[in-house]
């Protein structure tokens, strides 16, 4: 009688593709499928949005600096000591320009995709429920922050004398202005209605959505985008007053 060789032996283990090989498509897949969806597009928005806002927190308490001392050491004390951080400061100007770009990256893309479902004028009206200014505005004042943005890098974090010996002394003079004044405080004006939106509805976003903490978060997103307005307005409103004007 013939026998027949298994063509695993006993006790041996057979091959599959392994549990890594297995989950990766189907995941790769999810994560695609998730980050392509209009709620994972918000997500990413919700998410980069607040850490943003985390950093504008962080970048008004630095500058508040500049109301110290009239000398500006305190403000020329911060400032070496970002510039003092070396590599590490690279890293989180680099981690910055990563949420910035997909912020805005999948804000375009959420204009396009809700563009494209709009279908009639009847579509528009039916969708758009309770606009306020600053939800209607979003991609306006999107753009002119965008541009602020850009102004404020060649301004200060791009100009050499601002690594100099009196970085509070290039601050008050490009805001003694008034031009320069008055680009910051369209600037700032458009970041203060757009975060008066962003804000709140980021955090709807996130799940924080119930009846009775609305009225909250609404007054919070508000709240805290009129003290970050109001405390970058004050920069140039003050250079006009205090630090000269003559210049234009």
């Amino acid at each position: 009688m013939s026998s027949v060789t298994s063509p695993n032996p006993p006790g041996a283990l057979r091959k599959g593709p392994g549990i890594a090989s297995a989950l990766r498509p189907t995941s790769m897949r999810w994560i695609l499928r998730f980050f392509g969806s209009s709620i994972g597009k918000k997500y990413v928005m919700a998410v980069t949005g607040l850490l943003l806002v985390g950093f504008l927190v962080a970048h008004l308490a630095g500058n508040l600096l500049l109301y110290a001392d009239e000398s500006g050491g305190k403000f020329k004390a911060y400032a070496e000591g970002l510039h003092d951080l070396g590599p590490l400061l690279w890293a989180a100007e680099l981690g910055l320009i990563g949420l910035f770009g997909l912020h805005v990256f999948y804000a375009l893309q959420t204009l396009r995709d809700n563009r494209a479902a709009r279908q009639s004028r009847y579509a528009v009206s039916a969708s758009r429920g309770a606009k306020t200014l600053a939800s209607a505005t979003m991609p306006i004042t999107g753009a002119i922050v965008l541009l602020f943005v850009i102004v404020h890098l060649v301004h200060f974090r791009l100009d050499d004398a601002f690594k100099g010996d009196d970085p509070a002394g290039l601050v008050k003079s490009t805001l003694a202005s008034p031009l320069a004044a008055a680009i910051y405080l369209v600037g700032v004006g458009a970041l203060t209605l757009h975060l008066s939106h962003a804000i709140q509805s980021a955090l709807q976003t996130l799940g924080a959505s119930h009846p009775n903490f609305n009225p909250v978060r609404e007054k919070l997103g508000l709240g805290l985008a009129v003290l970050l307005g109001l405390g970058f307005a004050s920069f140039p409103v003050y250079a006009l007053i205090a630090w000269g004007g003559g210049n234009s």
